[in-house]
């Protein structure tokens, strides 16, 4: 492990030289490339350097444990090699996890689809809420977050579907864990005798495809074309601008409304077919490989329920990992890291588990 972690800061300062020549930035797209493998290897390479730090004091400290003679000085200095050799584990398991290969999908952008489930308007009106709390959260990580499609719901406010589009930094990595049924327990403004409903809502985080990734026939698709629903200025309701995408012999729907021109929304629409195609061959890949089907936080089960909203009891529940936390105002607000954050460290802690068995 030690022999590749070195290779690996050989390879990071090379990087850093390439990236370190003017005349680098002159090919953008050689430039992009090597500034994200240099991104990619940072944090390995900082881990690793804690680590040689931590084994280089430690090496010195028991030395001078061995040559020291005054009892006191020994006593720190034993105290000092007691907090190394506490950190060194953590650290190892550090590198190991950072170690694990990534999956090629985890640096994509993503789309995502929020549709209301059991719960009729009360479900519509979360649909809403959590398609809040995911902007909130892509504004927070610095993501460009886009609506695509959406249709509304009879309450106002509320959305039986909505399409998002988030861009960025390895979106689809961190974003994939909350694919699933999200279930909301709290009581409806309409109801009257102050019950608690139950109502779901699924979410779908689909990794981006790009045209290498899906073949499409052109002869596979029906087209249609209807009027917007929504923002769209003077061409809502008069101009069919939306447009509708079939893909035949999977019977696959896309539809993108937000764009102001037929053909903008066409493209949109072909980009969420190739995603939609692409997450099913994706799944299909991941299937095959044991390793990944283990861990319950990454089954990509749409159907499993994976986190319910308690709002009397202000509690947010992840049922994969037995998560709790009662911050939740403030994760309804996009403050999900800490969950995400708790959702990454198991899955790493079961797929380095499934490379020691």
């Amino acid at each position: 492990m030690l022999d590749k972690l070195q290779t690996i800061k050989e390879k990071h300062l090379d990087l850093e030289q390439l990236l370190a020549d003017p005349n680098a930035a002159t090919d953008q797209a050689r430039f992009r490339k090597l500034n994200k493998e240099y991104s990619d290897l940072k944090e390995i390479v900082q881990a690793y350097d804690h680590y040689v730090q931590n084994k280089t004091e430690l090496d010195s400290s028991l030395q001078l444990l061995k040559d020291e003679s005054d009892t006191e000085m020994k006593e720190l200095v034993q105290t000092e090699i007691n907090k190394l050799q506490r950190q060194l584990p953590d650290l190892e398991k550090r590198l190991k996890v950072l170690l694990l290969p990534k999956e090629e999908a985890d640096s994509r952008n993503v789309i995502i689809e929020i549709r209301a489930g059991t719960g009729g308007e009360e479900a519509a009106l979360f649909t809403a809420d959590l398609t809040r709390m995911y902007q909130r959260y892509a504004e927070q990580q610095g993501w460009q977050c886009h609506t695509l499609h959406f249709n509304e719901s009879s309450v106002p406010g509320g959305f039986r579907e909505i399409t998002l589009e988030v861009s960025g930094n390895d979106v689809y990595g961190t974003m994939k864990y909350e694919s699933g049924v999200h279930r909301v327990q709290r009581v409806p403004d309409t109801e009257t005798q102050g019950r608690i409903h139950t109502s779901a809502v699924s979410v779908a985080v689909l990794p981006e495809a790009e045209e290498v990734d899906v073949e499409i026939r052109r002869e596979d698709l029906r087209f249609d074309t209807y009027r917007s629903g929504g923002k769209g200025g003077q061409n809502v309701n008069k101009v069919e601008t939306a447009v509708r995408i079939t893909h035949i012999p999977s019977g696959i729907v896309s539809a993108c409304q937000e764009e102001r021109s037929q053909l903008q929304n066409k493209e949109r629409a072909m980009q969420m077919l190739r995603t939609k195609l692409y997450d099913i061959q994706l799944a299909e890949q991941q299937q095959q490989r044991a390793d990944l089907r283990r861990s319950m936080v990454t089954t990509g089960d749409r159907s499993a329920k994976i986190r319910t909203y308690n709002y009397p009891q202000s509690r947010v529940t992840d049922h994969r990992i037995g998560f709790t936390s009662h911050a939740l105002p403030q994760i309804l607000q996009g403050d999900l890291q800490e969950i995400i954050e708790a959702l990454k460290m198991h899955d790493q802690a079961e797929r380095l588990q499934s490379e020691l068995m």
